[in-house]
């Protein structure tokens, strides 16, 4: 589950770092030291093969060989829906934007043949830099939590002008209607996937798809942005963004405010006096950030952007719910997400009711 408002403050010890490579993840050696061979010369031979622990939907490896150090992301063995675990797209999105000031690790390649290890794959460069997991940033200072969130503020500026036309991304995703397109989505799988009747899930799938802000614009959106999905370098700055596995053509401020929900959601961040006192930026200071690069105003429909991605968050956790009803997802975990799709949803329709009615 990869949600924007997470916040662990053990996810350094759960999910950073390596281990050995599950049995059901294991691969062909000998066919990936063929590929670097024929594809990244000079690097040598494999020395090590490691899988990072993080729960990404992608397997993901530490590829260590005489000369470099890689990551390998792979999508995984077994039958797949069709549109899932993309890594041809992820590799086609920070491949395009090499070259532009979006931070991402360099890649070597895209293979997709299935001889070679058994499922597709793509390699890019190693980060060895430090990443959080937690949003308050206990173990920094002040001082280096707000150079943290000004960095991360600016990167995601700097991708939401990126013109993507220019990178070879016109084809990337459907330009425009991207919120209708949205709302349509997330309420066919919590219909799909509902397992109890929550009225104020009802009153949003019926408001939202006649409230939609006349504000259209196209933007590359990385649909995931949150501070673990980056690696920072020593200076506090970001060094590369990862997990672009939901990435498309989409509307920026959306993609914004999606990573901007843990002001709403985790008590510290609510606290304006708290946040002074801690050096990490206020809502409205970190908006303020956004707009100053990019020159959007976000004052007019923020309201509304924020009740649509509670919705999709709501929308993406009644599905998990949906997987335990059919047998599909891990209960105990799952059940615990599940339990918020209700508050979640009565947040949301209480912002309508108090912007809109």
């Amino acid at each position: 589950m990869n949600e924007s408002n997470s916040n662990n403050p053990d996810g350094n010890k759960i999910f950073s770092g390596t281990k050995e490579v599950a049995k059901n993840l294991k691969f062909n050696e000998k066919g990936l030291q063929e590929w670097i061979n024929d594809n990244i010369p000079n690097s040598g031979k494999i020395v090590n093969i490691a899988q990072f622990k993080g729960g990404q939907s992608n397997p993901t490896y530490k590829i260590v060989t005489e000369r470099k150090e890689f990551v390998l992301r792979r999508k995984p063995p077994g039958v797949l829906l069709p549109s899932a675990h993309a890594v041809d797209r992820e590799y086609r999105v920070m491949t395009a934007l090499e070259n532009t000031e979006v931070p991402v690790p360099k890649t070597y390649g895209l293979c997709e043949d299935e001889d070679v290890i058994g499922t597709p794959f793509f390699i890019m460069d190693f980060l060895n830099g430090n990443i959080y997991w937690d949003l308050l940033l206990a173990e920094k200072s002040p001082a280096e939590r707000m150079e943290i969130y000004k960095s991360k503020n600016n990167v995601i500026a700097q991708l939401h002008m990126v013109d993507y036309d220019s990178v070879g991304l016109s084809s990337y995703g459907k330009p425009g209607n991207y919120i209708a397109r949205q709302v349509s989505r997330w309420t066919k799988q919590y219909i799909a996937s509902e397992t109890q009747n929550i009225p104020a899930m009802n009153n949003l799938i019926d408001w939202l798809p006649s409230n939609i802000p006349d504000d259209d614009e196209t933007s590359i959106v990385h649909g995931d942005y949150r501070l673990d999905n980056m690696v920072f370098n020593s200076n506090n700055e970001v060094m590369g963004v990862l997990d672009w596995e939901l990435s498309t053509l989409g509307h920026p401020i959306a993609d914004f405010n999606y990573h901007c929900i843990s002001w709403r959601n985790i008590p510290q961040l609510t606290d304006e006096k708290f946040c002074t006192q801690n050096g990490i930026p206020s809502e409205k200071e970190y908006r303020n950030m956004y707009s100053e690069v990019t020159g959007k105003s976000l004052d007019e429909n923020w309201e509304f952007y924020t009740i649509f991605n509670i919705f999709k968050l709501a929308g993406i956790l009644q599905g998990i719910m949906g997987r335990v009803r059919d047998g599909t997802a891990a209960s105990k975990h799952a059940e615990e997400r599940g339990d918020q799709v209700g508050p979640l949803a009565k947040a949301a329709w209480d912002l309508v009711e108090k912007n809109y009615k």
